[in-house]
């Protein structure tokens, strides 16, 4: 045992590997098979993609919990507490299961070192192993091909969407990024494609696999009900292969595009029927309850905050034209004021460039990140975009002090960018007592 708290064992990770991000299954490989590692024989999800994998996550688990199945699920990165990353049967783990397994871990590396994003992959698989899983669903963290989730061979893959993110990695360009992506699919197995426009190398890769490539606007679909149903809980229809639902109620997360990740959920759902039947009410309850931080995460405004928060955790281009898109449809009497932090490998002008009318004044932050890009340097770069009214602040608490002082009655504030600039608003939130605790969060 190397630590007896969990603050230790992360620090120590995010020290111990010389580059933050190294893509690789071949060190995962060599520890699990150290370690004996057995595939729970449970059916296991994997979901990749550049936006909505959380989203996907979050509902497909949901859905699943709500059938009566005991699930697994692995997600990242997280808002405010580290455990939200790995939960089982709708718990975040134990700080004493990290532990337990990190040592284990830690024991069983050898001379090599492994990345963060490894030793919270591992920590998954190895409590997943003797958990007595119904289903396993992981979320993939960054392409697919050499994502350390990819080490497990998945029944059904899911691809959420294609889009320019993590280029110094995956590529710059759509179709290398999807190369990547479609690294998951296994070979005679479900792929579920959750866009409306698929990339020539996802159906190339599935070609050579032989692999069930099931495609949102193909192979399955959703519409909107009647004007009637549309005012009710009843709001869409979903249509697969075989198997129509009709009448279906809204999913809780907000934004119209989570009626396609919904739609690539009961896909996947389709694919394991036979090993996970699911009816059509946990189907209802799960899309109802689902709940998940920091996607277009609506806070109504408090006595002692006139304006309405808003926080989204967009931080690529792709995701700021959606949150665009959802503010234009949520219009608000006053201003609307941004609080941005943006990492500095992601593309700051691709992301606010969409934004920038919806926004009457920015207020950039740092973020507490090696890979952060300074708050003065994007307030330029914003100044230099044509953008009016911007200031910068320290850090996310700042900002969010800023934007509360200078907010009016009628006024929204929108917190985006980045994980690492939602959560310490989720935070100062709280502390404020706008919200409750980190678990009604």
């Amino acid at each position: 045992m190397r630590f007896d708290r969990l603050s230790d064992w992360l620090g120590w990770q995010q020290a111990l590997h010389p580059s933050v991000i190294d893509l690789g299954l071949t060190r995962v490989r060599q520890v699990l098979a150290h370690l004996h590692w057995q595939r729970p024989a449970c059916p296991i999800i994997t979901i990749g993609g550049t936006n909505g994998k959380g989203s996907s996550v979050a509902l497909l688990t949901c859905i699943l919990a709500e059938a009566g199945y005991r699930v697994g699920s692995l997600s990242s990165p997280h808002l405010l507490r580290y455990n939200e990353r790995i939960t089982i049967a709708g718990r975040e783990i134990s700080d004493a299961s990290l532990v337990a397994a990190f040592a284990r871990i830690d024991a069983a590396r050898g001379a090599d070192t492994l990345t963060f994003f490894e030793f919270n992959t591992l920590a998954a698989l190895l409590v997943f192993e003797t958990a007595g899983l119904d289903a396993i669903v992981l979320e993939v963290g960054m392409g697919g091909r050499l994502d350390a989730v990819n080490v497990v061979d998945a029944d059904v893959a899911m691809i959420t969407s294609i889009a320019l993110d993590h280029c110094d990695w995956l590529g710059h360009d759509l179709e290398a990024i999807a190369r990547e992506k479609a690294g998951i699919m296994r070979a005679a197995r479900p792929v579920i494609f959750g866009s409306r426009e698929v990339p020539a190398a996802i159906r190339a890769a599935a070609r050579t696999l032989d692999s069930d490539l099931r495609c949102l606007g193909h192979d399955f679909d959703w519409t909107r009900a009647g004007r009637a149903a549309a005012q009710s809980p009843a709001g869409w229809n979903w249509h697969g292969r075989q198997d129509v639902l009709e009448g279906l109620p809204r999913p809780a997360l907000q934004g119209d595009i989570q009626f396609d990740n919904a739609s690539a959920v009961l896909a996947a759902l389709a694919c394991l029927s036979v090993r996970l039947p699911v009816g059509r009410a946990a189907i209802e309850r799960g899309l109802m309850r689902v709940h998940l931080p920091g996607r277009f995460q609506i806070i109504d405004a408090a006595e002692s905050s006139p304006a309405e928060w808003i926080l989204d955790v967009a931080h690529n281009p792709q995701a700021a034209h959606s949150l665009a898109g959802q503010l234009a449809q949520r219009p608000c009497r006053g201003r609307t004021i941004a609080v941005c932090g943006i990492l500095g490998d992601k593309d700051a002008a691709g992301i606010v460039a969409p934004l920038q009318a919806a926004m009457d004044a920015w207020i950039v932050v740092g973020l507490d990140s090696p890979r952060a890009l300074q708050s003065g340097l994007l307030a330029d770069r914003l100044r230099q975009a044509g953008a009016g009214n911007v200031s910068d602040a320290p850090d996310v608490a700042a900002g969010c002090r800023a934007a509360a002082a200078m907010a009016r009655p009628g006024d929204r504030i929108v917190v985006f960018g980045s994980f690492l600039t939602v959560g310490p608003a989720l935070d100062y939130l709280r502390s404020r007592r706008f919200l409750g605790t980190a678990q009604d969060i």
